[in-house]
């Protein structure tokens, strides 16, 4: 049986570090030639991280990215690699380099550039116009970049009517929740429909507000699994690939010439042999390594850590900050940072006020002592009050409304940015998803922050996120009190958070139908939602763009999140929802 032994390194590169990407790429290499591969894998742009954004503007940074790639063809003896890396030519363009014992022997270009939702690359990239097939050890392989491979008549097609048996995809594919599901379907339908073994090898790892999943995965000929890195963990994947059954297959249902088929992209017809020597077939089988996909919330919130890990480390933040109310969302919040930094590097902050329960200071002290972590109390009633009396001559004869509970989320905003300007802590904001879409947040207030863990997490996850940390914890590691109570941001006696808007489980679904669908108020309604509440959700959403411009940046789980996702004008007279009865609420 022929065999091509390939190993997917699925690392963690930091735009910019080209020294630790560097090390990074060759300490796989070493690996990979130690683990007796043929042939290793890296992600797209793994040399200067991805993605860089408006540092491809430098030409220093793009010269600095082909010095660094120098470094790891030095690194390839007896090994051939393929590396995600910045080519210059007369125009930038996303390249992979094919490197053979210590040799730079071809550059791929990516052919189909991706121009929405996070992703902005024909701002700096050129099209490639090529996709050749290569000789490896026999074998002939197809490389290409990953949005090349989500064309069904695409680079993969053509290399595969061209001869590749091996179509080979290195990819930054951000996550977001279920991403993996389709992914893999048209992975496999690719492998399927081109009688080729289809390898996927992605990045892992936090960058901004994006998050890598990893999930680096092999399909063969059939469309079955052959192996599957873990999710949101660096890890070397190797597989030994079976050409012969692709071979087999083909003598079967042969590929349809290219000349029969419309294609995104021509294919170099010459066969590039990189090392001439056949496959081997006499190494020590490999142990199949196929690892279990995570259930929706063990992959959401290890998204989460993965993303708030990074976002302190990569950025050399002392530690953290956490407002804690008793609440659902600073409870998770906590949570994540504790099990992303360590409780040594995670500090809480109490701040109870004259609206405050008892419960609440209660339950926030017990999350803390379950979590290990230190925490101080600082009253606000003090400088509440102190508020209070110098706007008295400006407020007379003015009724208290919002304005008097906003002084207060602001004061809690001063004393988290006080701790951390003291400090070195990075405050983490702790608004979700359903808060931010319908402004139902304080500016300079509880919506201050350097980084928003849950800012892309909807209301009733939050709570399914909550309990699933418990169940993973066997205990209740936060309070079932936390849970039960009703959500209340405690600015005024009695208050809750339904008194605003409508219960989280009616808001959520209506916000996922306007935001991330981008259905109208009538669709929605015609789903059997009362119109008077969709125009009102509609009218929050659409009043608040202008604070979400000033919120801190947050993970991305979600297809569409505000910011990069989501891009709409403040000044913007568009309104699906027209004309209501009752004057438009907003919290300032």
């Amino acid at each position: 049986m022929r065999q091509l032994r390939i190993a997917l390194a699925q690392i963690n590169s930091t735009v910019g570090d080209f020294k630790g990407n560097v090390r990074l790429i060759v300490d796989n290499i070493e690996k990979a030639r130690a683990a007796g591969a043929d042939l290793v894998a890296f992600p797209e742009l793994a040399v200067p991280g991805y993605p860089p954004e408006d540092l491809l503007l430098k030409p220093s940074f793009i010269q600095a990215n082909i010095k660094a790639l120098d470094q790891v063809i030095a690194a390839t003896r007896g090994i051939t690699a393929v590396v995600g890396f910045v080519d210059r030519k007369s125009d930038l363009y996303n390249a992979a380099a094919i490197i053979h014992d210590g040799r730079l022997v071809a550059i791929y270009h990516k052919v189909h550039l991706p121009n929405y939702g996070v992703f902005d690359e024909q701002r700096y990239f050129n099209a490639g116009k090529a996709c050749p097939v290569f000789g490896v050890a026999g074998v002939g392989v197809g490389f290409n970049v990953c949005e090349d491979i989500w064309f069904e008549t695409g680079p993969a097609t053509a290399q595969a009517s061209a001869g590749a048996e091996v179509i080979l995809n290195i990819s930054a594919s951000p996550y977001h929740h279920g991403k993996h599901h389709f992914r893999e379907r048209m992975l496999s339908a690719r492998a399927i429909d081109n009688a080729a073994i289809v390898a996927f090898c992605n990045m892992v790892g936090g960058q901004d507000e994006l998050v890598f999943d990893g999930a680096s995965v092999i399909f063969d000929v059939r469309g079955n699994t052959i192996a599957r890195a873990r999710q949101f963990e660096e890890e070397l994947l190797v597989a030994d690939l079976d050409v012969d059954g692709v071979l087999n297959k083909r003598r079967q249902d042969p590929v349809p010439p290219k000349k029969n088929r419309e294609l995104s992209c021509d294919c170099i017809e010459k066969r590039i042999e990189i090392v001439g020597s056949k496959a081997s077939a006499g190494r020590t089988a490999l142990e199949k390594q196929v690892s279990v996909l995570l259930e929706p919330e063990a992959e959401v919130y290890k998204a989460l850590v993965l993303g708030t890990r990074d976002y302190i480390h990569k950025n050399g933040f002392k530690g953290v900050i956490i407002g804690l109310s008793g609440g659902v969302d600073s409870s998770i919040v906590a949570t994540i940072a504790v099990d992303a930094l360590g409780h040594d590097a995670v500090h809480g902050l109490i701040m109870p006020s004259r609206f405050s329960s008892p419960l609440s200071a209660e339950y926030a002290e017990q999350l803390a002592a379950n979590l290990g972590v230190e925490t101080q109390t600082i009253s606000i009633e003090q400088a509440y009050q102190a508020y209070l009396d110098s706007l008295s001559g400006v407020f007379s004869g003015v009724k208290p409304d919002v304005t008097e509970e906003n002084i207060q989320a602001r004061i809690r905003g001063n004393l988290l940015m006080a701790l951390s300007n003291k400090f070195g802590w990075l405050v983490l904001n702790t608004g979700n998803k359903s808060e931010v879409a319908t402004g139902y947040t304080t500016l300079y207030g509880d919506m201050a922050g350097g980084f928003a863990i849950i800012k892309d997490v909807p209301k009733t996850l939050v709570y399914r996120l909550c309990q699933y940390r418990n169940r993973s914890a066997g205990f209740d590691l936060v309070p079932q009190g936390v849970l039960k109570r009703v959500p209340s941001a405690e600015l005024r006696p009695e208050q809750t958070d339904h008194d605003s808007l409508p219960p989280y489980d009616l808001l959520d679904p209506i916000l996922l139908a306007y935001v991330e669908e981008d259905k109208s108020v009538e669709q929605i309604a015609a789903q059997g939602y009362d119109e008077k509440t969709v125009k009102k959700v509609a009218r929050l959403v659409d009043g608040s763009e202008y604070k979400r411009r000033q919120a801190p940046p947050g993970i991305k789980i979600t297809p569409k999140a505000f910011g990069r996702d989501r891009r709409l004008p403040i000044t913007n007279k568009f309104r699906e929802w027209g004309d209501l009865d009752e004057n438009p609420e907003y919290w300032y």
